[in-house]
């Protein structure tokens, strides 16, 4: 990067300031990465729904439900680079409902815009 080869006439503020800004940059570059559109949401979850039958038969860790919004949140974090400490922990055996929940708290800051995901979600019962 061209900030690496500055002279050594600049002061030490315009270093400073050209970190900022290109942290700034990184920032929101990374913001723009974890977010999800409709239409990919979508495809995503019709992706599952047309799989269906292949994932329940090598997933078999719940109903066809648990199994296909477990496959879901587990793409989802994986998509939008949910980090260890963002991702959705359960106590005891998680339910269909526990992960549509998950799904939705981890979909709540990252569409790019807002969005019933809830629609596509009952694609998968």
């Amino acid at each position: 990067m061209s900030f690496l080869h500055t002279k050594r006439t600049i002061a030490p503020d315009s270093v400073s300031n050209q970190f900022t800004v290109y942290a700034i940059v990184i920032c929101v570059l990374i913001e723009i990465v974890t977010r999800i559109s409709e239409t990919e949401f979508e495809k995503i979850c019709r992706g599952i729904y047309d799989d269906r039958d292949s994932i329940c038969k090598h997933n078999p860790i719940g109903t066809p439900e648990e199994t296909l919004l477990w496959m879901l949140l587990s793409c989802l974090v994986s998509y939008l680079s949910v980090s260890e400490i963002e991702t959705p922990c359960f106590t005891g055996i998680p339910t269909a409902e526990t992960y549509r929940q998950a799904i939705l708290f981890v979909l709540k800051d990252r569409m790019t815009e807002n969005f019933d995901a809830e629609k596509y979600l009952d694609l998968l019962k």
